[in-house]
């Protein structure tokens, strides 16, 4: 059996939306994208490297899958973990509006059986089924306790807009801390894994 793993980059405020490019996803008016460019160093990317050389499957939202699409594939590199995994190795997309992607191998999943479908395709892994980004997929995923692991890159920049990866009215969940660097330019990198649900007590009972 596998592990779902998802890895997002967020701010400080929590905003996880258009992290690498002003065009990435200007949904909402949203007009801060790219915001990680200026942190963007040598110990962030090890650090996604050697998440990427864990992948042995990608699930991914639409709007990720095609960001991708539109990028990798001219950006190849078999030698590079990055390019090289997601140019070849399978990738689920939940999505009810994907009706022909091209960028493959891929397998887009029937919206109506989503849980089951993600289930099914985690149980068949030996490694990693790895989301990135995917905002309202990770949302998701988060609310109905599939997330095994989070890969959670904190950058030194509020910008008080934007959508966050922890909306109001998630599910309340507490987590254990197994990794924690910290970048040259000050991005905070942590990965927890969930222990069950947030306890609640009064300090120094």
């Amino acid at each position: 059996m596998g592990k779902l793993t998802l890895t997002t980059f967020v701010t400080l405020d929590g905003v996880m939306q258009a992290p690498g490019g002003p065009d990435e996803d200007r949904s909402g008016g949203f007009e801060y994208g790219g915001w990680v460019a200026p942190f963007a160093d040598e110990g962030m990317g090890e650090f996604i490297t050697e998440v990427f050389g864990r992948a042995e499957a990608f699930l991914l939202g639409r709007k990720t899958y095609e960001i991708f699409a539109s990028y990798w594939p001219e950006h190849d590199d078999p030698a590079d973990p990055i390019p090289g995994k997601l140019n070849r190795l399978p990738k689920y997309v939940a999505s009810t509006t994907l009706a022909e992607p091209a960028w493959g191998p891929v397998t887009v999943l029937d919206g109506e059986h989503l849980q089951g479908e993600i289930v099914r395709v985690k149980d068949e892994l030996d490694g990693e089924l790895q989301v990135h980004g995917s905002g309202q997929l990770a949302q998701w995923l988060l609310a109905r306790d599939l997330v095994d692991e989070i890969n959670l890159l904190v950058f030194p920049v509020v910008l008080g807009a934007g959508r966050r990866l922890f909306p109001t009215g998630g599910l309340p969940t507490a987590y254990e801390l197994t990794h924690s660097a910290t970048t040259p330019a000050g991005t905070a990198v942590h990965t927890y894994r969930p222990t069950g649900r947030a306890a609640f007590g009064t300090i120094g009972d």
